[in-house]
């Protein structure tokens, strides 16, 4: 790791490391590579919350793309990983300098609340058992969010998931793990009571027009 990595300090406020990442980026901007080098041991919980905050818009084109490193962090969290993998192709993905700027911007403007509100507490769930439960509500989201225009209510719950992580705040942590699971059973409870449904209405009308 070089001299210009974040430590793991809960009172560090997200939204400052976001800053200094764009102040950091060239005019290229940043490789994933380089943005997880930088980010050092809360690497898992940044890049998954860097990545979770585009996915906030309403039928993001690419949200489904986005959605698969999130998978794989998500996954290797659950796992107690001690540092972050991704696939070379990811890692060389480049986040342009102007996106970033946004990233920050975005994170100063509408986050700024839960940088302040965010504490450790409930630290039983944003750490250790806690963190690896909360990982895979994210993991699951992450499958919601690569369906189309489902991207929007998944991406909240992870956002709120990784700030629980990275701030060590069982509350957020719990509130994103709420909003993960519930909508990922919401989307497996729709198609599945259609089936039932139809095949119910189908057995009706057969014993009807059975004469049963």
């Amino acid at each position: 790791m070089t001299g210009d990595t974040q430590h793991d300090d809960p009172k560090a406020g997200f939204i400052g490391v976001l800053a200094e990442l764009a102040a950091a980026s060239g005019p290229d901007g940043l490789t994933l590579g380089e943005i997880i080098d930088r980010l050092d041991e809360r690497a898992f919980g940044l890049m998954i919350f860097i990545l979770a905050v585009p996915c906030l818009v309403p039928g993001l084109p690419g949200a489904q793309v986005i959605a698969v490193p999130i998978f794989l962090l998500a996954g290797q969290m659950a796992l107690g990983r001690s540092e972050p993998w991704l696939p070379k192709r990811f890692l060389a993905l480049r986040v342009k300098k102007d996106w970033l700027d946004l990233m920050a911007g975005f994170a100063a403007k509408r986050l700024a609340w839960a940088e302040r509100v965010a504490r450790p507490r409930l630290t039983l769930f944003a750490t250790g058992i806690g963190e690896r439960l909360t990982a895979i509500a994210v993991a699951l989201a992450s499958v919601t969010i690569m369906l189309p225009l489902t991207n929007s209510v998944p991406s909240l719950g992870v956002t709120l998931a990784s700030i629980g992580v990275l701030q060590r705040d069982g509350l957020f942590a719990l509130a994103g793990m709420a909003i993960c699971l519930a909508w990922t059973l919401f989307l497996v409870a729709v198609p599945l009571g259609a089936v039932l449904g139809v095949a119910f209405f189908s057995d009706i009308m057969a014993r009807l027009t059975g004469g049963g």
